[in-house]
């Protein structure tokens, strides 16, 4: 295989959706893209993230939460907005780099309604397995 992809995941804290792209993007695409993954703030690693990926086998504990700033110097390919927040505020990046939006719920806000811990994963669980179907598309999938 040729050069891989350098793909930036962003959100807003960089501590579940954009980790979770991260930890896909390694574990299914590590062949084809060299994933990254930052925030506009960074939150830490939400320990629910942590533990639906762990349980697809996925250990997404040695990425860290970073802000964008500590990345703006890679020259990235694409730039993935999985946050409407992060798509509205996304910085402007040096490189010719492609910004595009790809969207997902955010698991810790859904799982504030939920009346059970077990109910509370299932949110996280739901938004994982999209990331995952996601990830399988890329990197064809970005053309469309």
């Amino acid at each position: 295989m040729g050069v891989k992809l350098k793909i930036l995941f962003l959100c807003t804290g960089n501590s579940c959706r954009s980790q979770m792209a991260e930890g896909w993007a390694r574990h299914l695409k590590d062949d084809s893209i060299q994933a990254f993954s930052a925030g506009l703030e960074a939150h830490g690693l939400n320990p629910n993230a942590v533990k639906v990926m762990q349980e697809e086998g996925v250990d997404i504990t040695p990425q860290k939460s970073q802000r964008v700033e500590e990345v703006k110097t890679i020259p990235f390919d694409i730039v993935v907005t999985v946050c409407g927040h992060a798509d509205e505020n996304c910085p402007v990046f040096s490189c010719a780099t492609t910004v595009m939006h790809h969207g997902f719920a955010d698991p810790p806000k859904l799982a504030l309604t939920a009346k059970t811990d077990e109910e509370a994963l299932g949110h996280y669980r739901r938004v994982r397995d999209e990331i995952r179907a996601y990830i399988e598309t890329l990197p064809e999938g970005l053309n469309s």
